[in-house]
Order: C-alpha cells, then structure tokens, then sequence
C-alpha cells in the first residue's frame, strides 16, 4: 500500500474498528501524522508567533484523532489481538515498547479471527470458522 492509499483508507474507515490494517497502512498514516505535526507546528510558531498554544497543530491532532486509534486497533486485529490491547499504552515504557512491538512485526499469515489477510495472502490457510461458532447464544431468526 503506499503512502496516499494508506491515509485516504485510514480517513474512509475512521470509525472502522473491525478488520485488519497492514503494517504499510499503519506505518503510512503515522508517516503523515507526524510529519503533519511538525509541518503545522513550525507554521504556528513562524506564521502565527504562537509557541505554547497550537492552534494549527491542535487542529491537526484532533483530526487524527479517531483514524488514528482505527488503524491502530486493526492493527492490532492483524497480530491476532483484541482492540482491547490498544489501552496496554497507558502503562508507561512496557506497554509502549510492547505496542511498538505489535506495530512493526508482521500480522498473521492467511485469515485469523477478525478477517482475511490485508495482504491477500490466504494460501492454504482457513478461518477458523467451526471452533468459534460454537455458541450457545440462539441465532436471530431460529
């Protein structure tokens, strides 16, 4: 995926919290949120004459908000891992080098619980369909 694919995705699925992001996707966006913030935040300090209050930047980061943590949590699907782990962030330098860890690791090959491949590598591989429908919850419908 390249750079303009990986953010224009990342903006169109801002709300999406199910299916897989490659590590290209994720590592794109943050490629763009970064160098966003630097930008904006020379333009507020050099244009605007503000250093403690960013109005650009602030503007920016509030954008990126939600896509961001979207992307982030699918990727965290594409490691097999539950959205949940995304809060694993709050606990200081584990939590951070471990969700780096997640971040530049390759996802699982072929289709795990929360899709298929984002690569479209699906080879020999099968979701494991039968282990997790087994439910006792009724169906809607039955």
């Amino acid at each position: 995926m390249d750079f303009q694919t990986a953010v224009k995705t990342c903006f169109s699925k801002y709300v999406t919290f199910e299916g897989r992001a490659a590590r290209s996707e994720y590592w794109w966006f943050t490629l763009f949120n970064v160098a966003g913030q630097l930008l904006l935040g020379v333009v507020d300090m050099a244009v605007l004459g503000m250093t403690e209050i960013t109005p650009l930047s602030s503007l920016f980061a509030l954008a990126l908000f939600l896509p961001g943590i979207s992307v982030t949590v699918r990727r965290l699907h594409d490691k097999d891992r539950s959205g949940w782990w995304f809060w694993i962030v709050l606990v200081p330098i584990i939590g951070w080098l471990l969700m780096l860890y997640w971040m530049v690791t390759p996802g699982t090959e072929g289709p795990n619980r929360f899709g298929n491949d984002p690569l479209g590598g699906d080879g020999d591989w099968s979701a494991p369909e039968e282990e997790y429908a087994q439910s006792s919850i009724p169906r809607v419908g039955d």
